[in-house]
């Protein structure tokens, strides 16, 4: 026989403001970027340079529309699974391209770059499951 999760937790977890605040706390850095981002465009162009992207200002671009309009999908509960794709394929491509640890000579860089992309992994991971519960909610 399985504990059930106690009523207090239930309670919690399934308030609506706690359904909202979760989506926010995994989705903040994402529009805090985006916003950033739009608001100091040389720096969003130095960022795309400094990770050797073509098309530095295309590139910049597509990151802005991604880091704002992802999260306010998710937000709003219109589009979640869009939304949440939206992020989680940016992810693994920032991913991919600014922590690529395995073309990394081993010592504390690798080091960080490694746990920085399994993070994002976790993210990621973060970004399913709230594709997942919103699915659900919806039925």
């Amino acid at each position: 026989m399985r504990p059930h999760t106690p009523r207090v937790v239930s309670v919690i977890v399934g308030h609506p403001a706690v359904w909202f605040l979760a989506r926010l706390a995994l989705r903040g850095a994402y529009l805090l970027g985006g916003l950033t981002k739009l608001t100091d465009w040389q720096g969003a162009l130095a960022e795309q340079a400094h990770f050797g992207v073509a098309l530095p200002a295309l590139s910049a671009a597509l990151t802005i529309a991604v880091e704002l309009i992802g999260p306010l999908l998710i937000l709003s509960g219109q589009l979640v699974w869009l939304g949440s794709g939206m992020l989680g394929v940016f992810t693994l491509l920032a991913a991919i391209v600014a922590n690529n640890f395995w073309a990394m000579p081993e010592g504390q860089d690798r080091f960080m770059a490694m746990n920085a992309f399994f993070e994002h992994i976790g993210l990621i991971g973060g970004f399913v499951l709230v594709a997942m519960l919103a699915d659900r909610r919806e039925r």
